[in-house]
């Protein structure tokens, strides 16, 4: 777990921006892990996505604040809380500047559908060459589909930790492209959820807004993010990772 800390990206959200622009200009190939602490946990039970998260062309980014408080308590402090889903707005916006192309793999179809709508209006210039939801296609025909059509950028929300596994399985056979494994952040930028009020996220409460908005998500709450604080207090406490 010490090498996920780590790696964790630790520049602010702008400098974040300037080397995705980048690598979109220089037409690289690259995984954006938005790690939360459900994502480092199951990286402890997969293999496959520990090694995803540490590959070269893999980035991780803190993307709730359980994960920004354990990097600090751990001795690898981050600027700041990279939200996802800001990420991803972000990087619509910069490819409709740049004119460039987007795929995207996941979420519900009645989601896409509202999506495709707000996107279109937009952004006119960012080339959708694809909208697969994440229940009618398999991965391997979608992939493939992807190869084919060499997307700048690819969003894939199929929920962790499938989304990057998926990903990983596949992305050395592309030549280029920015992969991100979105997970709800299509339904907040579709306009099916809301995300949090700013004065929430400014209180650093945003998790408080969806436990109350999903009720049901409390025990995979417990799990993922109470159960992970409790783990990395120890672990700070200790001195060791």
């Amino acid at each position: 777990m010490r090498k996920i800390f780590q790696k964790l990206y630790r520049k602010s959200f702008q400098e974040l921006m300037d080397v995705i622009e980048k690598s979109l200009n220089e037409e690289k190939r690259m995984l954006i892990v938005t790690a939360n602490p459900e994502v480092i946990t199951r990286s402890q039970e997969l293999p496959d996505l520990y090694d995803a998260l540490l590959d070269d062309e893999t980035m991780i980014t803190p993307d709730g604040e359980g994960v920004v408080k354990a990097a600090e308590m751990l001795g690898c402090p981050v600027q700041e809380k990279l939200a996802g889903v800001q990420m991803v707005q972000e990087m619509l916006r910069l490819g409709n500047q740049l004119h460039k192309s987007v795929y995207i793999y996941g979420s519900a179809q009645t989601v896409l559908d509202l999506l495709k709508k707000k996107m279109e209006q937009k952004y006119p210039n960012l080339t959708i060459v694809g909208m697969k939801n994440g229940y009618d296609h398999l991965s391997a025909d979608v992939f493939h589909d992807m190869m084919r059509k060499q997307p700048d950028m690819i969003f894939v929300a199929l929920g962790v930790p499938r989304q990057e596994m998926e990903i990983a399985k596949y992305i050395k056979q592309f030549d280029k492209g920015i992969f991100v494994g979105v997970g709800g952040s299509l339904d907040v930028l579709s306009g099916s959820k809301k995300r949090a009020p700013n004065v929430l996220i400014k209180w650093k409460l945003e998790w408080l807004y969806r436990l109350c908005k999903e009720p049901k998500r409390i025990k995979k709450f417990y799990h993922t993010h109470v159960k992970f604080m409790m783990k990395m207090k120890k672990m700070a406490k200790e001195n060791k990772l």
